[in-house]
């Protein structure tokens, strides 16, 4: 019925629960129905009313409003969203003397091999805990298999992700250069192999929708800057004002990943509102500053990105290094070269580049679906045939 009104059932997690979330558009009369189903609350920050999320709260909502509206069930999966398991909080380390002597000449060591303040972190921190899981095993006797015992009793049953196991190996292939009189074998140290997952990407539209709904103006400019100029997260808290050339529309970006220094392109549509955050902002030294002038912090970037997301009303999965991965995807599609996209994005391989090949839509677009060829094929066909039949000398 035309004039039917719609409730759309969908789910979603609210203070670390399930919920049924229930959607319509402005009625009294729904209204009322609404407040009399048991456990339904209205909740400000959705907007929305909802329920536990379960079968008997579904059942609730169809008895309901069964005669009064048409229920919506689409956007229900067959599982309800359950929350992320939290992975348990980090305990103070148990290390003996000599294990924290260790690891503060390790920390040394890195340093003086000129690694990044993050690495350095990283590293010591998994080998930390290498060293706490051995207890008070000697050096000495570490081997391969203890290496393998860690990562299968520690790492796995905490689910940390292939991307900290592997930099675990490259942290253990480094502390074995630092403390060379181990048992375990470099050659015979193997990294599980990367997943290959496609990353997340923007279509155009939704980045305009991103920043328009992004009402602050110094959050505005740094989601500008970030998209327009591919940068990292790092590089755009990291970026000093002397560093921003306006008249060449050239953006220096000092000492990024691996060290390397790299030019990019200041967008000239961004010009007008990079002139007003500085003249609103009045920043000293850093493109944007926190608190005394001090660098922004990443967290905070973070959690008015997923504001802007929600309020854009954008689904997907949104980090500030899905502007920098829509970005080098939007170049491609535009008809940038790799070889030049790689440059922009300071990638030291090109393989590193070579991602956005397989999200790109432009070459994509023009490869046609068997189904598409198979159907204009048979409308071909019928049409001649018709055609045939048209011509034909058909007396009675």
């Amino acid at each position: 019925m035309k004039n039917t009104p719609v409730i759309t059932l969908s789910q979603k997690m609210h203070h670390k629960q399930p919920r049924l979330i229930v959607g319509f558009s402005y009625d009294e009369a729904l209204l009322q129905i609404m407040r009399k189903i048991p456990n339904a609350r209205w909740s400000a920050t959705m907007r929305s009313w909802h329920l536990p999320f379960n079968k008997n709260s579904i059942d609730q909502v169809h008895s309901a409003f069964k005669q009064h509206a048409r229920i919506d069930s689409s956007r229900l999966a067959n599982k309800p969203v359950l929350p992320k398991v939290a992975r348990p909080k980090k305990q103070k380390r148990h290390l003996s003397q000599t294990q924290r002597d260790t690891l503060n000449g390790f920390v040394t060591y890195l340093r003086g091999k000129r690694y990044s303040k993050s690495t350095v972190e990283t590293y010591s921190s998994l080998v930390a805990d290498f060293l706490e899981f051995m207890q008070d095993k000697p050096l000495e006797t570490l081997t391969n298999r203890d290496v393998e015992r860690f990562a299968e009793g520690h790492l796995a049953p905490r689910n940390y992700a292939i991307s900290t196991q592997r930099q675990f190996i490259s942290a253990m292939k480094l502390f074995i250069r630092f403390r060379p009189m181990t048992q375990i074998k470099d050659l015979e140290l193997e990294r599980p192999k990367r997943s290959k997952k496609l990353p997340v990407v923007l279509s155009p539209e939704e980045v305009i929708d991103l920043l328009r709904c992004t009402t602050n103006l110094k959050h505005r400019a740094i989601l500008g800057l970030i998209y327009s100029a591919g940068l990292r997260i790092s590089e755009l808290i990291d970026l000093e004002l002397q560093h921003i050339n306006i008249d060449r529309r050239q953006v220096l970006i000092r000492n990024s990943k691996g060290r390397k220094d790299r030019y990019v392109v200041l967008s000239e549509s961004f010009l007008p509102l990079l002139s007003n955050y500085i003249m609103s902002y009045e920043p000293t030294r850093y493109f944007v500053e926190g608190f005394n002038g001090k660098k922004y912090s990443a967290s905070s970037i973070r959690k008015f990105l997923q504001r802007s997301c929600r309020a854009a009303k954008i689904t997907k999965h949104v980090t500030p290094h899905t502007l920098r991965h829509s970005y080098a995807t939007h170049l491609l599609e535009q008809g940038v070269g790799l070889r030049h996209i790689q440059e922009l994005l300071g990638h030291a391989k090109p393989e590193t580049t070579m991602i956005y090949t397989h999200v790109a839509k432009k070459d994509l677009l023009d490869i046609k679906s068997p189904l598409d060829t198979i159907l204009v094929s048979l409308t071909k066909n019928q049409k001649q045939e018709q055609n045939v039949l048209l011509s034909g000398n058909n007396r009675r």
